[in-house]
C-alpha cells in the first residue's frame, strides 16, 4: 500500500520519508546549477523559508560536478533533476546527489537505466520514478484515447517494474499533471498498488495567484486521502514563495502544527484601519517565530475578540484605533499606528 502510513520508509540524505514520517516540504532551485554560489545562496534562502528537501537540474556534466560543492554549504538533501541523458544521473550520483529524479520513459532502453541503477545501488540512494502527463507513452495515450489518470497510473506501475526487475527498490514514485482532478483521481488509483512513498504536486500550476490555488485544491484532495509523504507547490514565481503555501498547505489540513496560523477578515465597510497592511506585515514576521499559536487580524469590533475567540493572540481595528486581545480577552486599546509594534513585542515575549 502507498497509503502514508503504510509506505517503506525511504532516506533521502539526512532526511526521512514514508511508514508514517512527517510530510516534507520540497521545492527546486531555477539558477543554474552551475553557478555555485547563486545555487546555494538560493537554497540557504529556502532552508530559512522551511524547505527540506530540493532539487536542482542537471543538463551538463558541469552541473553534475558542482553537486559536490554544493552539498559542502547546505543542510538540506540535494535531488538531482535528469531529463533524457541517463549518464548526467551517473554523473551526479557520483558526486554526492542524495537522490536522483528520473522519467524512465525518456532515460531510454533498459541498458541505459541500468546503469543509473547500478549507480543508485552502489551508494544506496533513492530514485524518483516520475511519470508526467505531458510525456505519456505514446501507446498509453493511444490505449486510453488520450491523456487519462489511468494511463498515468500505468505508466508509474510499468516505470516502477522496470526498476523491480533489475533488482532494485530504494524508490519513490511520482505521477504530475497539470489537471488537479486527473492528479487527484490517479493518486488514489495508485495508492493500493505500490509501496512506496509518494511525491505530490500539481504541475505546472501557474503564477502565484493560479497556482496556489490549483495546488491548495489539488494537494488539499490528495493529502486528505492519507496519500503524500513529499510536497512541493509549484508556482511561476519566487521559489521561497513555494515553501510558504507548503507550510501553509500541510497545517491546514493538520499534517504539520509548526509555526505561527495568521487569520484575518475580508475587510468591509466597517474597517477603519489599513487592515491589508497591518495583516501582510503581520503575515511576514510571523514566519520568524517559531511558535504553535493561532493570531488574528480583524478588521473591527465585530471581528474581533469575540468572533476570532479561538485565536492565542490578536488586534482588532477601530476608528483610527485598535485593540489588543489574547484568548478572547482585551488586554490593550491603542492607537492604530501602535498596534503592530505591541504584536510583535507580544511574540518576543511569549511563553516567557
Amino acid at each position: 500500500m502507498a497509503f502514508r502510513d503504510e509506505t517503506k520508509e525511504i532516506h533521502i540524505g539526512n532526511r526521512v520519508i514514508g511508514h508514517g514520517n512527517p510530510v516534507l516540504i520540497q521545492s527546486m532551485t531555477n539558477t543554474r546549477t552551475e553557478d555555485v554560489k547563486a545555487t546555494v545562496a538560493q537554497i540557504h534562502r529556502l532552508e530559512e523559508a522551511g524547505c527540506e528537501i530540493v532539487r536542482s537540474t542537471v543538463p551538463t556534466l558541469e552541473a553534475a560536478r558542482a553537486i559536490k560543492e554544493i552539498k559542502k554549504e547546505i543542510s538540506i538533501p540535494l535531488v538531482a533533476d535528469i531529463h533524457f541523458d541517463y549518464k548526467m544521473a551517473v554523473a551526479a550520483i557520483e558526486n554526492g546527489a542524495d537522490k536522483v529524479r528520473i522519467n524512465p520513459g525518456n532515460i531510454g532502453t533498459d541498458d541505459k537505466l541500468l546503469e543509473v541503477v547500478k549507480a543508485a545501488r552502489e551508494r544506496n540512494i533513492p530514485i524518483r520514478v516520475g511519470v508526467n502527463s505531458g510525456s505519456m507513452e505514446k501507446d498509453l495515450v493511444e490505449k486510453y484515447h488520450g491523456v487519462t489518470a489511468k494511463g498515468l497510473v500505468e505508466s508509474a506501475l510499468r516505470n516502477v517494474q522496470r526498476i523491480e526487475d533489475m533488482g532494485y527498490d530504494n524508490l519513490v514514485v511520482s505521477l504530475k499533471s497539470t489537471n488537479v482532478l486527473m492528479c487527484a483521481e490517479a493518486h488514489e488509483n495508485i495508492a493500493g498498488k505500490i509501496p512506496y512513498p509518494i511525491h505530490v504536486g500539481i504541475t505546472e500550476s501557474g503564477t502565484a495567484f493560479s497556482g496556489n490555488i490549483k495546488s491548495g485544491i489539488g494537494l488539499g484532495l490528495i493529502l486528505s486521502k492519507g496519500v503524500g509523504d513529499t510536497i512541493r507547490v509549484s508556482l511561476t514565481g519566487d521559489v521561497v514563495d513555494e515553501v510558504r503555501s507548503a507550510r501553509i498547505v500541510l497545517r491546514t489540513l493538520g499534517l504539520r502544527n509548526e509555526g505561527i496560523e495568521v487569520i484575518s477578515c475580508p475587510t468591509c465597510g466597517r474597517t477603519k484601519i489599513d487592515l491589508i497592511g497591518l495583516a501582510t506585515r503581520v503575515e511576514e514576521i510571523a514566519e520568524k517565530y517559531p511558535l504553535n499559536i493561532k493570531l488574528a487580524v480583524m478588521g473591527c469590533a465585530v471581528n474581533g475578540p469575540g468572533e476570532a475567540r479561538e485565536a492565542d493572540l490578536g488586534v482588532a481595528g477601530g476608528d483610527g484605533e485598535g485593540l489588543l486581545f489574547k484568548k478572547g480577552e482585551i488586554i490593550r486599546k491603542m492607537p492604530e499606528s501602535e498596534l503592530f509594534s505591541a504584536l510583535e513585542e507580544e511574540l518576543r515575549n511569549w511563553g516567557k
